[in-house]
């Protein structure tokens, strides 16, 4: 398939009716001859030698310094969501202090690596877009059900590899829904994204311990709004490079401003090792039980799930093309990495929904950016002083530039939604009905607690309940198009008041 260049030429180009032509000839030829010509190239380009996929606006490089200053805006901004699921698991199987920092020294480690084959790439493996890997949350009920039990982490390691080998066997499969992820899906997804992160920042922005004496307190608030203001008034008044750096800068001036009046903590920088190699199998040798790997498999449908949507998002904001081989690609990285994961001892590894908003709100589409940000996370791992540095930003100052990270998520749906045809069709009862059941776990989360536990592991997360009815209802309303009307609904038939544009 032929795909898109970056830049408002290439845009002019495709709009140009012989470049339509041409990109409709690409097309016709596309499928496994280009696709295998692609994979072909695939090697090169990951090597930096400046051949192989060209053109394309994730494949943007740019200055070494200017890359990693990007990356680690990619840091940042997921670092806490990273190393969050090792210390819950982590005390929920009775480890110690020393034990918990080696999941969480474990899970910067393979977070980078898988960072790094997702956005380069090897041959069928990777979909080369600027996506971050990091450790599921979407596993960590099941992973703390399953790590109570006599066998304690050894049975999640082995439901891990067990469940993460299936979800190799059948990513060709979940690479072929491409097809049904038209716009009004995409967009809905996407708006969910966005809304389903909403709540993490504004937990952080209150202290993010609930059990905390300053849980929600004016001075945590006070320290999230800080860091808001000094976001929206760089990316207002600051031009050029600093204006795109206006996430890392609020970060970094919020974490100055809030050593400066005594809530930023870096005393335990300099307690434990300085330097450490992951060790595998450092917590034994896995376990493999048929009800933890049953557990385990719902939960990996759930996370192809939702990476399925990143990939779609990301590619829907990069503005470049995505098609099935690209989904599957991406797809077996992730569970690769997953599958992998256990043995350096930690936990499934999936596409992380809030760094898309990154690229939303920055505009650096380049994946080598955010490779540059894998090989960071790679060097935390290996250096757990270095990681300690990271995790001592406090939460409020994340929860203050969370609210531009997040939001933007949720505006970049709203705008794909914005090129959706809603006259004479149901359109509007597809977003309706998923954004519905996107939001219900978010509004009500104990909303599933007594349906059964299949139901409640994928319906309780709001990104793979909106995507599974999205696709589902544009599956019956518009792909099976037998018996339709033109005017199927009362709901489709109010006019558009609200939204209709008047020219001035």
């Amino acid at each position: 398939m032929k795909l898109r260049k970056a830049g408002s030429g290439a845009r002019r180009s495709d709009q140009d009716e012989a470049g339509s032509g041409a990109r409709r000839s690409d097309q016709d030829e596309a499928g496994s001859g280009a696709r295998r010509s692609d994979q072909g190239k695939a090697g090169s380009g990951a090597r930096g030698d400046g051949k192989g996929d060209q053109g394309r606006p994730e494949d943007e490089r740019l200055s070494i310094g200017r890359s990693y200053l990007y990356g680690l805006q990619h840091i940042l901004t997921m670092y806490g969501g990273v190393i969050a699921p090792p210390l819950i698991v982590g005390g929920a199987a009775g480890l110690n202090g020393t034990q918990i920092a080696v999941l969480v020294s474990a899970a910067l480690f393979v977070s980078g690596a898988a960072t790094m084959l997702q956005t380069l790439g090897l041959p069928y493996v990777g979909a080369k877009l600027p996506l971050v890997q990091g450790i599921s949350f979407a596993s960590v009920s099941t992973m703390v059900a399953i790590a109570s039990g006599p066998d304690g982490l050894n049975s999640v390691f082995g439901a891990i590899i067990a469940a993460g080998a299936i979800g190799v066997l059948i990513t060709p499969f979940f690479s072929k829904i491409v097809r049904f992820f038209p716009p009004v899906v995409t967009g809905t997804i996407i708006t969910v994204i966005g809304i389903s992160l909403l709540p993490v920042t504004v937990r952080w922005a209150m202290g993010g311990d609930q059990g905390a004496a300053d849980w929600g307190s004016m001075s945590n608030i006070g320290l999230a709004g800080f860091s808001l203001a000094v976001v929206l008034l760089v990316s207002r008044f600051v031009q050029g490079t600093l204006s795109r750096l206006s996430i890392l800068i609020g970060i970094v001036v919020g974490t100055g401003f809030a050593f400066a009046v005594g809530k930023a903590d870096f005393s335990d920088v300099g307690t434990g090792s300085f330097f450490a190699l992951p060790e595998p199998f450092a917590f034994g040798a896995p376990v493999f039980q048929i009800g933890a790997i049953i557990s385990m498999v719902v939960v990996i449908l759930v996370i192809m799930t939702e990476t399925t949507a990143d990939i779609l998002a990301v590619g829907e904001i990069v503005g470049t093309d995505v098609d099935a081989r690209r989904v599957g690609d991406g797809l077996r990285a992730d569970m690769i990495a997953t599958t992998v994961a256990p043995v350096f001892g930690t936990f499934p590894a999936s596409a992380f929904a809030q760094n898309v908003g990154l690229v939303a709100v920055t505009g650096i589409k380049s994946r080598y950016v955010v490779a540059a940000g894998g090989s960071v996370l790679l060097f935390l791992g290996l250096f757990p002083v270095l990681g300690r540095v990271v995790a001592s930003v406090p939460l409020p100052v994340l929860g203050g530039a969370g609210i531009v990270l997040f939001g933007s998520v949720a505006a970049s749906g709203i705008r794909t939604l914005s090129k959706v045809n809603f006259d004479g069709n149901l359109n509007l009862v597809i977003v309706a009905v998923a954004l519905g059941f996107g939001v219900i776990p978010i509004a009500v989360p104990g909303f599933y607690s007594a349906f059964p536990e299949w139901v409640h592991v994928v319906f309780d997360s709001g990104i793979s309940a909106a995507s599974i009815v999205a696709v589902v209802l544009n599956i019956a309303f518009n792909v099976l198009t037998k018996g339709n009307k033109a005017s199927p609904s009362v709901v489709t038939a109010a006019p558009p008041v609200a939204t209709r544009h008047h020219s001035t």
